[in-house]
């Protein structure tokens, strides 16, 4: 059986999956639940979009005690994108037990108010290795109380060198607890990482069924370096260019490749870790609601990424190991959606594309393309535009005030309006681009929840 109903959750619990409209276990969640509710280890295989944040979400709260007032579960996550889209995946999940005090502590952000917060210890963190480890040696975080520890795209975090972090975590918390380690990949440093923290873990893979269609068409493409630009413009002009993200190995080319794509006519914005993490935050917001056509990106920017309708991935840059191309065309084609990874490859990245074949054990895909000489500036814009709103979760500033506030006042129907995104100071909503800035002068000129508060576009 594969229905939620099946197993030993709380009645909270199955509430909130029936409220989310999940239907039947994925695989991940079907063979892991049992396991892990039992109290098992458990190190396991599976992509992102399988269902793995929800399978580890409802069994670390299911062994929740909101009446104990300490830190039981721990979730270390790669990126701070993807400790975010953790953190609020399991929000959701809790939606339905009172009182359940969850904190995001990551790098990249004021140390001063993660203090704060944790003058009083949470149920749950969600954060970096990092910083945890950092809040671990000053006393801010105990870890005494720990019953659940999860380490999320586990290969990742290692091949962004926080294994001595996460050994350093595992001393500093309770020595009896349970490791739920997943991982896209299973690299030897994996099995070696479970073999030092886990104890007779059930292991899972999860394989791709063969007897079905793919889900992500792969394509390999000859381009000569001078006509790279070129060749991804043409590639981005057709229907899936409209939501598409592009992997460039180099900051210094995410940027390059952003602004000519932009001098071009494109609704193109960068992503890469130099920026700061405010910039960060308002190109992912941007991405996810359709206010940015194409996404540029390195691959560790990219990790938190959760898109589930991403029809186009395009690798300008042929990844430097074929777990990170494994990585890349993954986000594409996922939660029952297909989706198209194309990989551009100059005569210097031959090598690295054979290596990429020997390891796939079949031959590449190659696809011709006859790359046309750019006709000057065409729009390629996204369908939506941003508004900033200067007040957030602080101000008890909810989506449903913002929604009513432009479909009342503004004068907007609930179908031009799209994601909106609340957070702590700040909110961001998404509205058909053709009425932004209607609905901007609108919520300029009236007020929100009772309150004027300044609105901007962002660009």
């Amino acid at each position: 059986m594969t229905d939620f109903n099946t197993l030993a959750l709380k009645p909270a619990l199955l509430a909130s999956v029936e409220t989310l409209g999940y239907g039947a276990m994925t695989p991940i969640q079907a063979q892991s639940l049992p396991a892990m509710l039992e109290g098992r280890d458990v190190i396991a295989q599976a992509q992102t979009g399988s269902g793995k944040t929800a399978a580890f979400g409802l069994s670390l709260l299911q062994s929740l005690s909101v009446e104990t007032i300490r830190l039981q579960a721990l979730v270390l996550c790669p990126t701070r994108e993807l400790a975010d889209q953790v953190s609020k995946a399991i929000r959701k999940l809790a939606a339905n037990i009172p009182n359940v005090k969850l904190l995001t502590l990551c790098g990249g952000m004021p140390l001063g108010p993660q203090l704060a917060s944790l003058t009083h210890d949470p149920h749950i963190v969600v954060g970096t290795p990092g910083r945890v480890q950092e809040h671990l040696k000053r006393g801010s975080l105990h870890g005494g109380g720990i019953k659940v520890l999860v380490l999320d795209e586990a290969d990742r975090m290692l091949d962004m060198g926080f294994s001595e972090a996460i050994d350093d975590i595992v001393g500093r918390i309770a020595k009896h607890h349970q490791t739920l380690l997943f991982s896209a990949t299973y690299p030897d440093d994996i099995r070696e990482a479970s073999r030092r923290m886990q104890r007779n873990p059930v292991e899972i893979i999860i394989e791709a069924p063969v007897d079905t269609k793919p889900a992500i068409e792969q394509q390999f493409i000859d381009v000569e370096p001078a006509r790279k630009l070129d060749a991804l413009a043409q590639l981005l002009t057709g229907e899936r260019g409209q939501h598409a993200l592009v992997f460039c190995n180099m900051r210094r080319d995410v940027d390059a490749v952003a602004e000519e794509l932009d001098r071009r006519g494109f609704s193109a914005l960068a992503l890469h870790g130099d920026m700061e993490q405010r910039d960060r935050d308002e190109v992912l917001v941007q991405f996810a609601n359709r206010s940015c056509a194409v996404l540029i990106a390195t691959d560790v920017a990219a990790r938190g990424l959760d898109i589930t309708a991403l029809p186009l991935v395009i690798s300008y840059d042929v990844a430097h190991d074929p777990d990170t191309h494994t990585h890349r065309i993954g986000r594409t084609g996922r939660a029952g959606q297909t989706g198209l990874a194309i990989t551009l490859c100059t005569p210097r990245e031959k090598p690295k594309a054979e290596n990429i074949e020997q390891i796939l054990g079949r031959p590449l895909p190659w696809h011709p393309l006859k790359v046309s000489s750019p006709r000057g500036k065409t729009l390629n814009l996204a369908p939506m535009k941003t508004l900033v709103i200067d007040a957030g979760r602080q101000d008890k500033l909810r989506p449903g005030d913002i929604l009513g506030a432009l479909t009342g006042d503004a004068g907007l129907k609930a179908d031009d309006v799209g994601k909106i995104d609340v957070f702590a100071t700040r909110a961001y909503v998404a509205i058909t681009r053709s009425l932004a800035n209607k609905a901007l002068e609108r919520l300029r000129a009236g007020k929100i929840k009772g309150r004027n508060l300044r609105v901007r576009a962002l660009h």
